[in-house]
């Protein structure tokens, strides 16, 4: 009920202090008020004393009210209402390059490493509210799954939907950079960025990864490269049986290009970050989240509306009332 309420000079509330203190001052000097007169007895004014000779003091209450109306009054009471209105100063165009390929079933991430980057890829994509995001896939090939677009609702639906099987195999990580540099390149955003993630060496396509970086450092796009995967071994899925169509797993030493990744990274001003469980891919997207940060303005308009006069009106009618009542009603008592 208050939260849009305030006193612009609180200070003056402190004069309120003063009611209690007049108050017991007019009721210790009320009898100055009255004249003394002796009489020799009371026989003639026998028959009970007057009610409004006894309301007589309530006088004194009105000028109390009106001066404390007067005090709040001088505090000035308002309602702020606030309207809020942000810009987005600079924008940031972002593609996801996400590799596809068979060994993103591999269990060491759960349930496995591709789910696990989906579900960290749909809290990114949350927490970026001012930016357009699209999305590319890759295995032995590559195509855009989701142009860059700023329909999260999309962008979101297209990961969840992502699957192994969509491609060939393989992982032609040049193509899936290509791809991913070809989205940006008539960008108008101020930053673009490539967050391209892998789980393995460039085996497959015809577009050579330092060809593709090369691309991406001459338009000015910043490319964040994710190696995921433990270190050692890891169950890797080898066979499906082809009655039940489920995968045989077995344990596999892992294999991830990391001097490609960083110098992907490095030379487009980006980071290389590498991704062995569940809890460091989360914190790689945290980091980068972080990193990549949309420059937002809020602008604050503040609309007051003044109550003083209330209370100044207020104080008008008790001061009001008790020059007609002390004019009138007790006039011969006074």
């Amino acid at each position: 009920m208050f939260n849009n309420f305030e006193f612009h000079n609180p200070e003056f509330l402190w004069l309120l202090v003063l009611i209690p203190i007049l108050a017991l001052w007019f009721f210790y000097s009320r009898k100055k008020d009255n004249t003394l007169l002796s009489i020799p007895n009371l026989k003639g004014f026998e028959g009970g004393s007057s009610i409004i000779a006894k309301l007589k003091p309530f006088l004194h209450v009105f000028r109390l009210l009106a001066l404390a109306s007067l005090f709040v009054a001088l505090a000035r009471p308002r309602n702020v209402s606030v309207s809020k209105k942000t810009k987005t100063n600079r924008g940031i165009d972002i593609v996801m390059a996400i590799d596809v390929s068979a060994s993103m079933l591999a269990k060491d991430l759960k349930p496995n490493r591709l789910e696990a980057l989906k579900r960290v890829a749909i809290d990114f994509v949350n927490r970026r509210p001012n930016d357009r995001i699209g999305i590319v896939v890759y295995a032995g090939e590559s195509f855009t799954q989701t142009p860059i677009t700023s329909d999260k609702s999309i962008v979101k639906r297209t990961i969840s939907e992502i699957r192994w099987g969509q491609l060939e195999g393989g992982t032609a990580i040049g193509m899936g950079l290509g791809s991913a540099v070809n989205r940006l390149k008539e960008s108008k955003a101020k930053s673009k960025v490539i967050i391209l993630l892998t789980d393995g060496v460039n085996n497959a396509g015809f577009v050579d990864p330092k060809t593709a970086t090369e691309l991406a450092k001459e338009i000015g796009i910043k490319v964040y490269t994710i190696g995921i995967g433990t270190n050692g071994m890891a169950p890797f899925p080898w066979a499906k049986d082809p009655r039940t169509g489920k995968l045989s797993f077995r344990n596999q030493q892992v294999e991830i290009d990391e001097k490609l990744l960083k110098f992907i990274a490095s030379e487009t001003e980006g980071q290389y970050f590498r991704a062995t469980n569940n809890s460091s891919l989360k914190e790689i997207y945290d980091e980068i989240d972080k990193l990549e940060k949309t420059k937002i303005e809020e602008f604050k308009y503040y609309n007051y509306t003044e109550k003083y006069r209330f209370w100044v009106f207020l104080a008008g009618i008790f001061l009001l009332l008790e020059f007609v009542l002390k004019n009138t009603v007790f006039k011969s008592f006074i």
